[in-house]
């Protein structure tokens, strides 16, 4: 058995969360097309014969505007310590940046073994990919792995490289666990999703979805989330004219948990408005974003 941990790190919106949910080969990280989606630290579970991979999805890294956004970075570069390897992705489509190149420094700066995963390779030409990789592979990077996660394009091939870094001979999961992350967590997270999917752009960085109840009963789960946002013209927005998107919403994530749980679910949501939340240390650590 050979096993060990590998930290996804990059930017916002350069596909690490639709990675991961692509090696696990199942939905342990909500996606969207919003900068920032992931505000949690998610573990997901690789499981194959002789081997167990455990990868940590990281916020992205990005100059921060509020406690919150300082929060995550804290929480991100924390994730590039303890762990046996880093992929640090880029949009290769979007082209490598200034933001790309000042973590990229400082993670190459790092003991730990770092494969640049160039994402997203379904959008640009062969020649276009050729050019990236010829202009990085002069870095101390440890491989050079071209991925599209959307199309599942040379993942496999990914996965291959990564085994030759792992270092442990422990079996730290039973077969059957894919993700770390528990069913409250889950669910404050598909209803965030289904809001990042459903709203205006200015909608998604003000709100956060906090799951305060669930009651396991035989044939049905009940589930209480709260969301979160920061003006009441927000919560109007979100509510919709007579509960119109409220009722939306709620309905697609509880789709996505009783695919999830495998019965009945009822999804009970409240908006509440708490005025400059992300920069509030108390709600910060109460939503569950602790400073590393």
């Amino acid at each position: 058995m050979k096993s060990g941990f590998v930290s996804i790190v990059g930017r916002p919106n350069t596909g690490k969360s639709t990675l991961l949910n692509c090696i696990i080969n199942s939905k342990v990280a909500i996606t969207s097309n919003v900068a920032g989606t992931t505000r949690n630290i998610i573990e997901g579970i690789y499981h194959e014969k002789d081997y167990q991979i455990i990868f940590v999805d990281t916020p992205g890294i990005s100059k921060p505007l509020d406690k919150l956004g300082k929060v995550l970075n804290k929480q991100a570069y924390a994730l590039t310590k303890d762990v046996d390897l880093i992929l640090f992705v880029v949009d290769i489509a979007s082209g490598i940046g200034k933001g790309d190149k000042y973590i990229m420094e400082s993670l190459l700066n790092n003991k730990v073994p770092v494969i640049l995963v160039m994402n997203k390779i379904d959008r640009v030409s062969n020649e276009t990919l050729i050019m990236a990789i010829n202009e990085y592979k002069d870095y101390h990077f440890a491989e050079i792995v071209p991925v599209s996660a959307k199309t599942n394009d040379n993942v496999d091939h990914l996965i291959e490289v990564i085994k030759k870094y792992l270092k442990d001979t422990i079996k730290y999961y039973d077969d059957n666990t894919i993700t770390s992350s528990t069913l409250p967590f889950m669910a404050g997270e598909l209803v965030r999703e289904k809001l990042l999917q459903n709203t205006t752009d200015e909608i998604p960085h003000s709100i956060t979805c906090h799951c305060t109840n669930i009651e396991n009963k035989k044939d049905i789960v009940n589930i209480s989330v709260d969301i979160i946002v920061d003006k009441p013209n927000i919560k109007k927005i979100i509510i919709g004219s007579g509960g119109e998107m409220l009722k939306k919403v709620g309905t697609l994530a509880r789709r996505d948990l009783e695919m999830m749980v495998g019965k009945q679910v009822y999804l009970d949501l409240y908006v509440k408005v708490i005025e400059d939340w992300k920069d509030k240390e108390r709600y910060l650590k109460e939503l569950g974003f602790f400073d590393y």
